[in-house]
């Protein structure tokens, strides 16, 4: 049978064969359709309401591309042939697991999307196309990828410094928001991946010839935009703070069980919120009266490592809202606290490949005659990163006071919880 072509506003004609046209159209799937790729943004980038399913199909048509060009460029030689279809039915499989509203949630501690892939990919309808079409163990193979623990020479192109998710979403997401934050030299890169000998491992890997460098930097460049401009934008966060005490109330008050969060699409989400757990708080989400700034801090005016239980110990968070919002005689949920999820900018360890021929590794010490990447991508990360208090309505809250509760342990605080002294020290 001839491809299906889909039409894709960013890559324009994406060729599906007849294994991922399969996939596509299984249950698992076409979830993807129903789940924003930005979470919240659109609340402030209107046409910011692209999905997970046509990212996936865009990392698809990347991989494909990047696939043919390796095998032209004779990379491929030394590679197992089924490996070509592992990693192009990786790459377009790998967001299957996300749940409602993007990363949201793990952030209140449910699982990484890529376990919740794991049953979807290794079990079921998707598991039998998988070993129907390429192999009997390519679920497997797929999940390894997936969650970037291949032995594949491949692994590099789904999970790695230079992997095609980051190119589409990128690319993608600065189209649909209207901003000109996520340019990327994607052709230069893409015709610059090569397969190589690691230097110290001598096993196959992923590695980019090193005229690409200065494309690697507007990679970087575009990414720390888009996290400074879009996904950590404050009343992006702000609204993002909402929807995950929302989401906590109700599983804590048992109208729902996490398990079955990676069910839902969005709008179906909060649906079965306003029926189960209706609250102000999701009110006020759905016709965005949303929380506003008392205190912010850029993570590079934090010592490091402060505030981390923020952004990872969400009962620990939830309680000391509902203690600063009582000292403040406000109902519980009027006072959130927001720090992102600690991520990279650009991780960077891989192959390069210089001109004479030699390959070299591109780590956190950097590479002669380039700008050093990693240190730089630290610098951007930590000034793209904020620590914030949102509000429902306009109080005081002493900035130096909330800094030094980020700066506490999550045991002290716990500690400070148990006692009766006012938790900024405020009388």
């Amino acid at each position: 049978m001839p491809p299906t072509i889909v039409r894709d506003p960013l890559w324009k004609n994406v060729r599906l064969d007849d294994t991922a046209r399969a996939l596509v159209d299984s249950a698992p799937f076409q979830r993807l359709r129903y789940v924003r790729q930005l979470g919240l943004a659109h609340l402030v980038y209107p046409g910011a309401t692209h999905t997970r399913f046509e990212h996936a199909l865009g990392a698809y048509h990347l991989a494909s591309l990047a696939v043919s060009l390796l095998a032209d460029g004779g990379f491929l030689l030394e590679v197992d042939p089924v490996e070509r279809e592992v990693v192009r039915a990786a790459a377009l499989l790998h967001d299957i697991g996300h749940y409602p509203f993007s990363h949201a949630l793990e952030e209140i501690g449910a699982p990484h999307h890529e376990e919740v892939a794991r049953p979807l990919i290794t079990t079921g309808q998707v598991a039998g196309i998988l070993r129907d079409a390429i192999a009997p163990d390519a679920p497997e193979r797929i999940m390894a990828i997936v969650r970037g623990e291949s032995i594949s020479p491949l692994q590099g192109l789904v999970s790695g410094s230079l992997d095609l998710d980051k190119l589409d979403y990128l690319r993608r997401d600065a189209f649909m928001c209207g901003v000109p934050y996520g340019e990327i030299d994607v052709d230069r890169l893409l015709n610059a991946i090569a397969v190589v000998r690691d230097p110290d491992t001598r096993a196959l890997t992923i590695g980019v010839a090193e005229k690409a460098l200065s494309a690697l930097e507007s990679l970087l460049f575009a990414k720390y935009q888009m996290y400074r401009n879009v996904y950590w934008h404050h009343t992006v966060r702000s609204a993002t703070a909402i929807y995950k005490r929302v989401v906590s109330d109700a599983i804590e008050r048992g109208a729902l069980r996490a398990g079955e969060l990676s069910t839902f699409g969005d709008e179906g989400l909060l649906s079965e919120l306003k029926r189960r757990a209706p609250s102000p708080l999701l009110d006020a989400l759905v016709a965005r009266r949303l929380h506003k700034r008392a205190v912010q801090c850029p993570a590079a005016e934090l010592p490091p490592g402060a505030g981390e239980w923020i952004a990872s110990d969400h009962p620990l968070v939830v309680a000391v809202e509902n203690r600063l919002a009582a000292e403040q005689k406000l109902a519980p949920g009027s006072i959130l606290l927001d720090y992102p999820a600690k991520t990279q900018m650009l991780g960077l360890d891989m192959p390069v490949v210089r001109r004479s021929g030699a390959v070299v590794r591109l780590t956190s010490s950097g590479l002669e005659g380039a700008i050093h990447l990693p240190a730089l991508s630290q610098q951007l990360y930590a000034s793209a990163r904020w620590l914030r208090v949102f509000v429902a309505e306009r109080i005081e809250l002493p900035r130096n006071a909330i800094s030094a509760l980020a700066e506490m342990s999550a045991a002290d605080v716990r500690a400070r919880l148990r006692g009766d002294a006012p938790l900024l020290g405020m009388s």
